[in-house]
């Protein structure tokens, strides 16, 4: 099971794909405030539709906490200022996949300090940066892929659609 950490969200249908992406892979959700919404919010609700009962989340007051409440798993933090891609880090069940705020991503303190760990997900161009619902989806199901999508539904099991 991976953990997806969210440091200082502030856009509320984000995070409410974000969990309804938890409750499809099993992922847990750590919110890491001040928030940008309130947690009952209308639109963090309506992103997540009814899948917040499946999604286990924890909530913190700095990343620091998530640190001392997780002090041996591997986190690792996404950033357009990584050096290495998405791609090249070797995921393991349990790890902690971090990332930052919409308009500014993770604190610059934060990468120096994890440099060895920062990801980034190539992008063409100038783009500045992804949306955070779709950067934590690539990664995340980076992240399942190399475990070979283990526990999730075998082809046989995938319901069949009838084209008569």
């Amino acid at each position: 099971m991976f953990n997806i950490v969210l440091v200082e969200p502030e856009i509320p249908q984000n995070t409410g794909n974000i969990a309804r992406t938890c409750a499809a892979t099993g992922a847990r959700l750590h919110l890491v405030r001040p928030l940008g919404f309130e947690v009952d919010d209308k639109h963090l609700k309506r992103a997540g539709l009814d899948y917040w009962g499946d999604v286990e989340i924890f909530y913190y007051d700095s990343v620091e906490e998530v640190f001392a409440a997780f002090p041996s798993p591997r986190f690792w933090f996404f950033t357009t200022k990584g050096q290495k891609r998405h791609t090249d880090a070797k995921f393991g069940d349990g790890d902690f996949l971090v990332f930052g705020k919409e308009t500014r991503g993770l604190p610059e303190e934060l990468l120096k300090e994890h440099r060895e760990s920062c990801l980034r997900i190539p992008m063409l161009g100038e783009t500045r940066s992804l949306n955070l619902s779709n950067s934590v989806a690539i990664a995340l199901y980076e992240a399942l892929r190399q475990l070979d999508f283990e526990g999730f539904k075998t082809e046989g099991q995938l319901h069949r659609l009838k084209w008569d």
